[in-house]
C-alpha cells in the first residue's frame, strides 16, 4: 500500500466546495431514489402505510408486499448498484482505461457463465450460485488480461477492450447454447439473465451481503494507493507504494463486487462504464472521493432504473438490466466521442 499520499494537483476552489455539497446531495438522491422504489409499482402505497409496514407490520397485504417484495429488491438494488459502480472506477483506474468496467471487459460474462454452467451440471440455485459467479468472474478477468497484454505490447486499453469483447462474445454463446438446449436451465435463469431485482428477497442478500460489503470496504481504502499508481509504476515504487499489492487488492475487491452482484442480480451492463466518469466530472482524478461518488450514484443509478422498469410499461415490468442498457448504450457511444470524457 502507498506509505505516503502521492502528489496531486490541488482542487480548485469550486471542486473543493464541490465535493462534500455533492456527495451530500447524491446520498439525498439515494434517499427519494429507495423512498420512491419501495413505494412505487402496480399498485402505489402511500409513505404513511410503508412506515406502518416497516414499524407495525399487521399481515395485510399492502404490508406483505413492503416487506416481503419492495424492501429486499431496493436493499439488493442499493447494494449491487454501488458495488458495479465501484468496480468500473476500480478497473478504470488500475488500467488506465477509460472503457474499463465489468461488462465490456467479460467479467461479468465469465461469472454468469459459471453460474448457467452450475445449474446445468448441478441444478445449482441460492447460495450455490455465489461461488460459481466468484470463480468465472475470476477466470475472465484473468484471460482477459492475458489476451490484453500477450505480445510484445503492454495491456492497452485498445488491447483490453478488444480481448474482453471477445471473451465476452465467447462466453454468451456458451450461455445461449446452454439455455437454448436445456429448458430446465432457460426456466431457472431467464429473468436473472437479463439482469434483474424482480423476486429477489433478502435471504439472497444475506448470502452476498459479507462479499459486497468486504469489496466495499476494501474498494474504499484504496483511494490513495490508486492514485499513486495513476502516476505511473515507476514513479508509485518511488513513493512507496507497493504496486504489486495494490494490483492484486484492487483485483480482489473487483472480484467480489462483480461476483456478489452478478450472483444477487444477473449480469447488468453500463452501470460500471458510465458512472465513474461522472463521479471524475465532479471529483476530479482523486480516487478518494471517485470511488465513494462512483458507490453512491451506481446505487441511484440502479434503484432509479428498477422503480422505471416498474411503470414504463402498464400492467408489465421491464428488467433493471433492460433499463440500464437502454439509458447506457447513448451514454456509451457519446463517452466514446468525447475524448474529454474518455481522458483518466
Amino acid at each position: 500500500m502507498a506509505l505516503r499520499a502521492p502528489t496531486l494537483a490541488p482542487p480548485t476552489p469550486t471542486r473543493r466546495v464541490l465535493r462534500p455539497v455533492g456527495l451530500l446531495a447524491a446520498l439525498v438522491a439515494l434517499g427519494a431514489c429507495v423512498l420512491l422504489s419501495i413505494t412505487v409499482g402496480a399498485k402505489p402505497i402511500p409513505v404513511a402505510d410503508v412506515w406502518a409496514a416497516l414499524t407495525d407490520h399487521d399481515g395485510s397485504y399492502d404490508h406483505n408486499v413492503i416487506r416481503t417484495l419492495r424492501v429486499p429488491r431496493t436493499v439488493i438494488g442499493v447494494f449491487v448498484g454501488a458495488a458495479l459502480g465501484l468496480a468500473g472506477a476500480l478497473m478504470q483506474a488500475l488500467t488506465r482505461n477509460p472503457l474499463a468496467e465489468p461488462g465490456i471487459l467479460g467479467v461479468n460474462s465469465g461469472a454468469a457463465a459459471a453460474v448457467v454452467l452450475a445449474v446445468f451440471a448441478f441444478g445449482a440455485g441460492g447460495t450455490g450460485l455465489v461461488w460459481p459467479a466468484f470463480v468465472g468472474a475470476a477466470v475472465a478477468a484473468v484471460a482477459v488480461y492475458a489476451l490484453g497484454s500477450r505480445g510484445p505490447a503492454n495491456a492497452t486499453p485498445v488491447r483490453l477492450a478488444l480481448a474482453g469483447t471477445a471473451v465476452a462474445a465467447v462466453l454468451q454463446g456458451l450461455i445461449y447454447g446452454v439455455i437454448v438446449l436445456n429448458d430446465f436451465v432457460f426456466d431457472r435463469i431467464r429473468f436473472w439473465q437479463v439482469g434483474s431485482l424482480l423476486g429477489r428477497d433478502l435471504e439472497i442478500f444475506w448470502q452476498v451481503a459479507p462479499f459486497l460489503v468486504a469489496g466495499i470496504v476494501l474498494a474504499l481504502c484504496l483511494g490513495p494507493s490508486l492514485n499513486a499508481v495513476a502516476l505511473g509504476d515507476d514513479l508509485a515504487a518511488s513513493l512507496g507504494a507497493r504496486v504489486p499489492a495494490i494490483r492484486t487488492l484492487t483485483a480482489i475487491a473487483v472480484i467480489l463486487l462483480c461476483g456478489a452482484a452478478t450472483a444477487a442480480a444477473g449480469p447488468i451492463w453500463f452501470v460500471g462504464l458510465i458512472i465513474p466518469h461522472v463521479a471524475r466530472l465532479i471529483t476530479g482524478p482523486d480516487q478518494r472521493w471517485s470511488l465513494p461518488y462512483s458507490a453512491v450514484l451506481g446505487a441511484v443509478l440502479l434503484t432509479a432504473a428498477d422503480t422505471v422498469g416498474r411503470v414504463i410499461v402498464p400492467g408489465a415490468e421491464l428488467e433493471v438490466g433492460i433499463i440500464t442498457a437502454f439509458v447506457g448504450a447513448p451514454l456509451f457511444i457519446a463517452l466514446v466521442r468525447s475524448r474529454r470524457m474518455a481522458a483518466l
